[in-house]
């Protein structure tokens, strides 16, 4: 997908990627597999993971994440979500 002109690749688990996201002009991999949330950048390709935002798995924390478009250009941010209960 694109958000203005940021080119954007979803898949559930990153070990499945088959393509160099560069190459394809992507700027951003998102996955979510492992359901912990990360985010890096490998030459110049954002990799980001939310997290999950359901119930509490293998202890890690209950997050979403946001991405940020603006002016070609993109971020990631990891939100926490505070769980009630």
């Amino acid at each position: 997908m694109e958000i203005g002109s940021v080119g954007i690749y979803v898949l559930h688990d990153l070990a499945k990627l088959d393509l160099n996201a560069k190459a394809a002009g992507i700027q951003v991999v998102i996955s979510g597999h492992s359901h912990v949330p990360k985010q890096d950048v490998r030459d110049g390709v954002l990799y980001f993971n939310p997290g999950s935002a359901g119930p509490r798995r293998f202890k890690l924390p209950v997050t979403v994440g946001r991405l940020i478009v603006g002016d070609g250009k993109v971020r990631g941010e990891i939100v926490p979500i505070l769980e009630l209960g």
